[in-house]
């Protein structure tokens, strides 16, 4: 099970890919590109979760009304 916050292994998997082939896809570096694809990727949804709370606090909801 997920929350929205978390990062998934496919994320992961994708980003590491997506780093070895654009290093030009060199051998023997397989956790180096998973571990800087996490690192990427949390420093991501870290900057999004950032971004909304200071959206929030900037542009707070008004306070319903109950009926």
């Amino acid at each position: 099970m997920t929350t929205p916050g978390d990062i998934t292994f496919e994320q992961i998997r994708a980003r590491a890919y997506d780093l070895w082939e654009r290093n030009h896809r060199p051998d023997g570096f397989e956790i180096v590109f998973w571990l800087m694809a996490e690192r990427e990727l949390r420093a991501e949804r870290d900057r999004e979760q950032a971004q909304i709370s200071s959206d929030e606090a900037t542009h707070p909801h008004p306070a319903r009304k109950c009926s």
